[in-house]
């Protein structure tokens, strides 16, 4: 049997190393309350700016299920298109930052259309907090058969010796493709009227039916019309050829070294998000962008899955923002 004072000893003994123990104890605690208990029953909203259909939808819904099942969530997707995407940007601007209302969008309305419309309803930069480039879309300069232009050389050629006769389509005014346009007029002197067309298969038909002459495309909207002939695909505007388009140059080696051009889509959330949050969210879609299955999907609709950190995205946003911004001062574009 132990004495009275053996018993003392121990209970002063087992004591100690459990004072010593609490405070460690509390501050291990400490990160998760700070990052309260996100996510919990509320849903989450993945707002996508555009219509259901397209290719940001698409993705867009995919990744929003696998990330519902990695956060142990439910994910919502809401279209909330218009106004080139910035109705549902401006949506998630004014978003409570909680990690419950995310952006699923594209470059034009983070750096695009900012540069256009001088009473913008949110701050492109400082209204979301970056959380991860998503993936990036090529695409590829193509004209009708009846043209008998074989390089984008022989285009401009023509474009310089007759200003204005040629015209190219693009899915509206303020989207990448009609920038594109604009790109290769600044940077050639060639006059080219812009045709803009409210969405991007209304243009690729023009172009088929020879209404317009080019115009730059998404790759995986226009490789279809270019394997069955009716398209003539004259460049790519990604840094190296296309698996999908392995005879096709690049604009760099059709002899335009600065005419790297590839789309972007990404996800943001609301300024303020906690950093926790945003950490997590980011982690777990740079994960999901290495599922197979959306690998293949993403083959099919033409974008090259990348994953990014928030840092990364910002930089990319803020480098398009500024590269855009002046080829539509340079070439006097304006809203519509």
């Amino acid at each position: 049997m132990y004495s009275l004072k053996r018993c003392a000893f121990i209970r002063r003994t087992l004591t100690l190393p459990l004072a010593l123990m609490l405070p460690l104890a509390v501050l291990t605690t400490m990160p998760a309350k700070a990052q309260g208990n996100w996510p919990t029953s509320k849903p989450i909203t993945w707002v996508v700016p555009y219509p259901p259909g397209g290719s940001t939808d698409i993705l867009g819904r995919a990744i929003a299920l696998r990330l519902g099942i990695a956060l142990g969530a439910t994910v919502i997707v809401d279209n909330k298109a218009g106004a080139t995407g910035t109705i549902g940007s401006a949506f998630v601007a004014k978003a409570a930052p909680d990690g419950y209302t995310l952006l699923g969008t594209s470059i034009g309305p983070q750096a695009i259309v900012p540069n256009l419309a001088p009473q913008m309803p949110y701050d492109a930069v400082k209204a979301f907090e970056p959380v991860s480039l998503i993936g990036t879309i090529p695409h590829v300069l193509v004209i009708g058969t009846a043209l008998p232009f074989h390089s984008p050389a022989e285009l401009v050629a023509e474009a310089k010796a007759k200003p204005a006769t040629l015209s190219f389509a693009s899915g509206g005014n303020g989207t990448i493709l009609q920038m594109q346009g604009e790109l290769l007029g600044l940077q050639t002197g060639a006059r080219m009227t812009h045709v803009p067309y409210k969405g991007d298969t209304p243009a690729i038909q023009d172009v088929l039916a020879g209404h317009v002459s080019f115009m730059f495309a998404p790759v995986a909207a226009a490789l279809p019309h270019v394997q069955s002939g009716r398209l003539k695909a004259l460049a790519v505007t990604s840094s190296a050829r296309l698996k999908a388009l392995p005879e096709v140059p690049t604009m760099a080696q059709a002899g335009y070294k600065d005419f790297v051009v590839e789309q972007w889509q990404a996800v943001y959330a609301p300024a303020g998000t906690p950093k926790p949050v945003v950490q997590r969210l980011n982690q777990e879609i740079v994960r999901i962008l290495k599922d197979p299955e959306l690998v293949a999907m993403a083959d099919k609709l033409g974008v090259t899955l990348v994953g990014r950190s928030p840092q990364q995205l910002a930089d990319t946003q803020k480098s398009d923002l500024a590269k855009w911004g002046k080829v539509i001062r340079d070439a006097g574009i304006k809203a519509d």
